[in-house]
């Protein structure tokens, strides 16, 4: 169920692994989805495994570095690896996962579009979905990528009451923006947005992402975001980068976003969740694409396991996984809600250039984010690797 990154990435193996498989979204594709649109190293990595091709998007953008802003006003640039393959890039959600679907469509998987789930009942031997124009429908294995508040998720009894995410963000597309804001990644760490901050993402022909993202339960609240985003497109800083010919694309949207991987179950009956119904999302930066495509796998490999119970063989691989990087996440993120270490820890990172290139591949996952504190995960050049398709170039 659901045919974001997450679904496609299950649906693309198991169909190549011979299985029978069913894709089903509410949606039709091409459809839009609220991001940032940014990938990380972990994402691209994900992707490259998969066997994707970036050159099915036409937005995509290869990053080489980040312009981060501290609340002081004080611009740094933090240049990722020089060696080979991309450790970081842009590409519009509407293009990158109407490409990934049609990669599933080409390793053997069956995609219904328009179709939303009305129920879902479990059995000793599989789980019965109701979908609306298909009917009732027996699988054997059912993977949950619908996304926060999942439906096979409410359906099965598994839901989360009441639950609003950890993040809610806010972006709009511009067009005619100025050269820096059409080739550079901007982030600003605005004193009033920690510890979330907005951004200015590049795409191609002229065009830049652009939002911010606040964190349920900080200095502003979720009913402050409209006011916010226009108080924000003022700032002297913010125009600078837009350019004087800038004009928004298309209107603005607004999303949760759910990153508590660990706290909610990952599993039901015959059943898997992944990416935002897993609530995977990275509790720093609210990004979770990458996390979305190595769930989707995860989930995909458990079942292609043979094991008696490749639910929990999924629960146990995907907490392995992300659940350390999360707790990490969580210790530090009440550390940069104060502009004081804020500004330390940017001027820390900042300080030369080793400094710069490693806290930029931290921040963008080239490596897992407690891979420090996680013995089990070290290996010879966990932190000198080349980026996502470096045979490629």
């Amino acid at each position: 169920m659901g045919a974001g990154p997450a679904g496609t990435t299950a649906a693309t193996l198991l169909a190549r692994a011979g299985r029978d498989v069913l894709l089903v979204d509410k949606a039709t594709f091409p459809r839009d989805k609220c991001c940032g649109d940014g990938l990380t190293t972990l994402a691209l990595r994900e992707l490259e495994q998969l066997g994707f091709d970036p050159g099915a998007v036409d937005s995509w953008r290869v990053v080489d570095e980040v312009v981060i802003r501290a609340p002081s006003g004080t611009e740094r640039r933090y240049r990722l690896p020089d060696g080979p393959g991309q450790h970081a890039a842009v590409a519009r959600r509407a293009d990158l996962d109407a490409a990934l679907l049609d990669l599933a469509v080409d390793a053997g998987a069956r995609v219904e579009q328009g179709c939303a789930l009305a129920a879902a009942t479990a059995h000793d031997d599989g789980v019965d979905l109701e979908i609306a124009t298909l009917g009732t429908i027996r699988a054997r294995h059912v993977i949950g990528a619908d996304g926060m508040w999942s439906p096979l998720r409410k359906a099965l009894g598994l839901h989360v009451e009441g639950y609003r995410g950890e993040w809610h963000a806010f972006r709009q597309y511009f067009e005619n923006v100025s050269p820096r804001a059409g080739d550079e990644l901007i982030i600003w760490f605005e004193e009033d947005l920690l510890p979330g901050y907005a951004w200015s993402f590049p795409l191609a022909n002229g065009r830049a992402n652009i939002g911010f993202g606040i964190q349920r339960g900080g200095r502003r609240t979720i009913g402050d975001m409209k006011q916010l985003w226009s108080d924000l497109l003022q700032r002297p800083h913010v125009r600078d980068v837009l350019g004087p010919d800038a004009r928004p694309e298309a209107p603005h949207k607004a999303w949760p976003i759910p990153a508590r991987i660990g706290r909610v179950p990952l599993v039901g009956p015959h059943t898997f969740f992944v990416g935002d119904a897993a609530a995977a999302t990275d509790p720093m930066t609210g990004e979770g694409i990458g996390q979305a495509l190595l769930t989707g796998r995860l989930a995909a490999e458990a079942i292609m396991s043979g094991v008696a119970d490749p639910t929990t063989r999924y629960a146990h691989h995907a907490r392995a996984e992300l659940v350390a990087d999360d707790r990490m996440a969580r210790f530090l993120i009440p550390m940069l809600a104060r502009p004081w270490m804020a500004r330390a820890a940017l001027k820390l990172t900042g300080a030369t250039p080793w400094t710069r290139r490693n806290f930029a591949r931290w921040m963008f996952e080239d490596y897992p984010r407690a891979m420090v504190l996680t013995p089990r995960r070290w290996h010879r050049g966990m932190f000198t690797g080349p980026g996502a398709y470096a045979r490629s170039e």
